[in-house]
């Protein structure tokens, strides 16, 4: 049986599910190994739905467990805590970790990246483009290591050398996918897989919906890529937004049903519209410090130009050159103000007398 207050929190994560509100009720109460210990007596509110798994409790294997796996379990008050964890309703009793990175330190500054498992080929590339800007930038990538675009989002960051988290729905010595073993082994070599359910729990479809609202509450913010009306990376968005979370998503083909869940966030006000890595940090980074660059088109020289200038310019000739007579009669204008425009434009490079008239110069490559 448990001894002190990190392995009974290990022990209510093995009896009880994710997100339980009665479990984290006792412990909040009673403390972990009390609520533990008024489980085992029969005296605590709703004992009984937990002693099945509790005759199956051992918390010496789990300790073996985690000694071969070099992994680490967290509790609330440890200094490696995400801190972000705490703003859940009904947060983890505890976290099974595997890799070196500090996990309080990598949520810092971080971004969830997630999206639909059937992901096309745009949006996989746009997702691995996105994560590798933002590890450029110094955010660590956190998401679910699915597949589509969340393994494209761990690539994405792995490529450019950044610091990626993977949060499984299952045990952490368990790939899940299998296909995902290697991606996973290289983010346990270089960053960390987080779990709130101990090893050797098989990954559920309801600790699948768990799973997201930790992505959600480790991060500064999520960004959506590729999703469906009924994608559960909408449930990541939602969380996010009762954590006060920024939301972000990335627009698709308005034909692409892949993408219909991020438009519809966008059109509802739901997310913010983003593009790059550069519109993300700007999101989720510092104020000030985290700008995007201002996406303009291409500077013409005849940008600048007045208003009767432009109406000058626009009607010179770019061929065969014509006279300032001509233009006056074009342009609604006298033939001494058409005469000041050339003039003008003249030195701006914009017009080029010929000797039979005023005509466009040829435009000059970039």
């Amino acid at each position: 049986m448990p001894r002190g207050e990190r392995e009974a929190r290990m022990a209510w994560s093995r009896i009880s599910e994710p997100e339980d509100a009665r479990a984290l009720k006792l412990v909040r109460e009673h403390g972990a190994e009390e609520a533990l210990a008024a489980v085992l007596d029969g005296s605590a509110e709703g004992a009984a739905r937990y002693l099945p798994r509790v005759e199956t409790l051992d918390i010496e294997q789990d300790l073996r467990v985690v000694s071969r796996l070099r992994a680490r379990v967290l509790v609330p008050g440890d200094d490696e805590w995400p801190d972000g964890v705490d703003d859940l309703e009904v947060p983890p009793h505890c976290l099974w970790v595997r890799g070196p990175e500090d996990l309080r330190g990598a949520c810092e500054r971080s971004a969830a990246v997630v999206g639909a498992r059937s992901a096309t080929p745009y949006g996989e590339s746009t997702a691995g483009e996105i994560a590798a800007g933002l590890c450029e930038r110094r955010f660590t990538v956190v998401s679910g290591a699915a597949f589509g675009i969340d393994g494209a989002a761990h690539r994405g960051a792995l490529a450019v050398d950044g610091l990626t988290v993977a949060v499984l729905a299952g045990g952490v010595e368990r790939p899940y996918p299998d296909a995902h073993r290697g991606l996973l082994e290289r983010i346990v070599a270089t960053g960390a897989v987080v779990s709130e359910v101990p090893p050797g729990c098989a990954p559920t479809r309801w600790r699948f919906l768990k799973r997201n609202r930790l992505i959600a509450a480790m991060t500064r913010g999520t960004v959506v890529v590729e999703a469906g009306l009924r994608s559960g990376s909408r449930s990541t968005a939602r969380e996010a937004t009762k954590l006060a979370r920024v939301v972000a998503a990335v627009p698709g083909p308005v034909t692409s049903m892949v993408s219909a869940g991020c438009h519809e966030l966008i059109r509802r006000g739901e997310a913010e519209l983003v593009t790059d890595a550069d519109e993300v940090a700007e999101l989720l980074g510092y104020l000030g410090a985290d700008l995007a660059p201002v996406k303009r088109g291409e500077v013409r020289p005849e940008d600048d130009l007045g208003e009767v200038e432009k109406v000058v310019w626009a009607a010179l000739p770019v061929r065969s050159a014509t006279g300032v007579a001509s233009l006056a009669v074009h342009t609604a204008l006298a033939e001494r103000e058409v005469l000041g425009c050339l003039g003008r434009l003249q030195l701006k490079g914009l017009a080029a007398h010929d000797g039979e008239g005023w005509r466009r110069p040829p435009r000059r490559p970039a």
